[in-house]
């Protein structure tokens, strides 16, 4: 990237396409695997396996969360200016510093595992505990990585290691799983969790392989640059940190939520009742099956995040107030054009889409998963939303508001989690309410401090009010749509066709209302074709 270039809107939503892209890819690998794996050890052995998983999480939020954003941050403004030299210094810093808090949080739960799970609750939790040590080690390395590759707006080696990363861990895991089944359902959880290591080393070598044969231009870059003094470590370490600790407390956060449920629902569900093995399987439904549809939609938004620290970065060291007001309203928009048909397609269509998924679960099981997905799904607009708001705080510079917003909705999900699932009627969908109360908090307060810093106003209709339209459209059709095919073809089926049917509906409303247009459409490969289709067909108009 040449002194100059400009990040506009178009540049960073082919960057959150080129991401979009690969996180379809994953998740429908991560599909491949969790589906199947939940068919294997059930509901009981997905307890186990989320019981480790959220504090591996937050080890990695800790230990990674908020390098990354630092280093595409601070590449991304030395580059805008020409300084090649700093910009890969800071990467070299941050690779050094990634590497050791790689050695310490796997260190820290490699000899205190059993400790852990004794804390919460699960003591057969252990296996897939233990499993996660390597990819603590290996995750930060390949996040140094990726966090200088975004900061070069170049997001195809990220997309890359993803890709990587989740092939070699469903391939593992599955493997693992079906392996180890005979020596009990704990182990082979812990199976599951070691593709995730495996995985881990598979992207970073990844990162690694990419990153080889470009030194030679990078060399070049860096001697291409004059006019500026070479920063010390020091300086570089605190301008890191300054970046990186807000933005880690804030990511950590919701991990923290995670862990919490971990402690609190097992043993709430316990003293209004429940035994043991019975809140662990609720806890396997909450976080084993309706939570991984609910994180499907994060893909795209995940997308959008890691595209606009730097887009809005770069454009905020330049002082372009409208390119930042016009990245903020499209990256806005686009959020909601994506979690609003997820939530209300979830809500609509929960229980069928848990009985098409998790076939092998027992009925009682099914019905009650879906109950729980249906509650959790509004969550998803207010979690996407929250991600892209968070994102574009950080860009603007204004790193701890999300994270005491987030906290506030933290503490309230912690008091509504401890209250709701000591009710034995509510249960485990007390956490479900909980999360989405705490999101739904945290994603208006968000909004709030995004208008008053960026000063600016949304367009009502534009960003809220045609998404929501087209998505309601699409929900009614959906739910028409199963109940019309399920005599006919059978439950699975029929759900599988109003997906479909529901999909064509939205895309539909959007071109009639005209949430995307044919600008929009310009930003995706091959898009431009497609739209002048629809422009003959008359569906949709040039601007």
């Amino acid at each position: 990237m040449k002194p100059g270039f400009i990040m506009t809107k178009e540049n960073f939503l082919k960057g959150a396409a080129i991401l979009g892209v690969a996180g379809i890819i994953v998740k429908i690998l991560g599909a491949f695997y969790r589906i199947p794996i939940s068919n294997i050890i059930k509901t009981e052995g997905m307890g186990y396996y989320q019981t480790a998983y959220p504090l591996y999480v937050l080890l990695l939020t800790i230990s990674t969360s908020g390098f990354p954003v630092a280093i595409a941050k601070l590449v991304s403004e030395k580059r805008a200016i020409g300084n090649y030299r700093g910009a890969h210094k800071v990467f070299k810093i941050a690779l050094s510093g990634l590497f050791i808090c790689g050695i310490l949080t796997s260190l820290f739960v490699f000899v205190l595992a059993e400790n852990i799970v004794e804390a919460l609750g699960n003591r057969n939790a252990y296996y897939s505990l233990i499993a996660l040590v390597p990819a603590l080690f290996f995750v930060p390395i390949m996040s140094a990585f990726r966090g200088y590759f975004q900061g070069r707006q170049f997001m195809t080696p990220t997309a890359v290691s993803q890709i990587s990363e989740q092939a070699f861990r469903v391939g593992t895991g599955l493997f693992l799983t079906y392996f180890l089944l005979d020596r009990g359902i704990p182990i082979a959880a812990g199976g599951a969790s070691f593709g995730g290591s495996i995985g881990a080393i598979a992207g970073t070598i990844a990162m690694v392989l990419i990153y080889l044969p470009k030194r030679k231009d990078i060399r070049k870059e860096v001697r291409m640059t004059e006019g500026y003094d070479e920063e010390t470590t020091g300086k570089i370490i605190k301008d890191l940190l300054i970046i990186a600790i807000p933005i880690t407390i804030g990511s950590a956060i919701a991990p923290i939520m995670d862990t919490i449920d971990a402690a609190i629902v097992m043993r709430r569900l316990q003293y209004v009742g429940f035994s043991e093995f019975q809140a662990n399987d609720l806890y396997g439904q909450l976080k084993g099956l309706a939570q991984t549809l609910i994180n499907l939609p994060q893909v795209f938004s995940m997308a959008l995040a890691i595209s606009l620290v730097p887009a809005i970065s770069d454009a905020y060291a330049r002082k372009k107030k409208e390119e930042i007001k016009s990245i903020i309203s499209s990256g806005v928009r686009v959020t909601l054009l994506i979690g609003l048909p997820c939530a209300l397609g979830l809500f609509v269509l929960g229980k069928p889409i848990i009985r098409l998924l998790y076939f092998k679960n027992t009925a009682e099981a099914l019905d009650s998963t879906g109950e729980i997905l249906q509650y959790l799904s509004f969550g998803v607009i207010f979690l996407t939303l929250v991600q892209s708001l968070t994102a574009i705080l950080q860009g603007l510079g204004r790193t701890m508001i999300p994270v005491k917003n987030l906290l506030i909705g933290a503490i309230t999900k912690t008091i509504l989690t401890y209250v709701l699932t000591g009710i034995p009627s509510v249960n485990v969908k007390g956490a479900a309410i909980s999360t989405v109360v705490a999101y739904m908090i945290a994603s208006t307060l968000d909004l709030i401090s995004v208008k008053k810093y960026a000063k600016m106003e949304f367009k009502t209709g534009e960003v809220f009010i045609r998404p929501l339209i087209s998505a309601i459209g699409m929900a009614i059709m959906a739910k028409v749509g199963h109940i019309v095919f399920t005599p006919l073809v059978g439950d699975r089926i029929a759900t599988i066709l109003a997906i479909f049917v529901g999909a064509i509906v939205y895309f539909l409303f959007l071109i009639r209302t005209g949430s995307i247009t044919y600008d929009d459409f310009k930003l995706i490969p091959k898009g431009e074709k497609i739209a002048k289709i629809l422009v003959r067909l008359k569906l949709l108009k040039v601007n």
